[in-house]
């Protein structure tokens, strides 16, 4: 069990890195605002995130 909640912090930390690498400050707070949604079972803070995360993927295509 603690293997498995090790491999599970470093992919979180992991993917948290990636986004603050790729999208900064914006795509760190659309990933808070999804996860937060989530574990709150908010649909509407969930879907703010999902959009806000969306939006900074799909920037350079419009």
């Amino acid at each position: 069990m603690p293997v498995l909640a090790l491999v599970s912090a470093v992919l979180v930390v992991t993917v948290e890195q990636l986004v603050q690498w790729r999208y900064g400050a914006a795509g760190i707070l659309g990933l808070l605002l999804l996860t937060i949604g989530i574990r709150s079972n908010r649909p509407g803070v969930s879907s703010a995130g999902a959009v806000l995360l969306a939006l900074l993927v799909a920037r350079p295509a419009l």
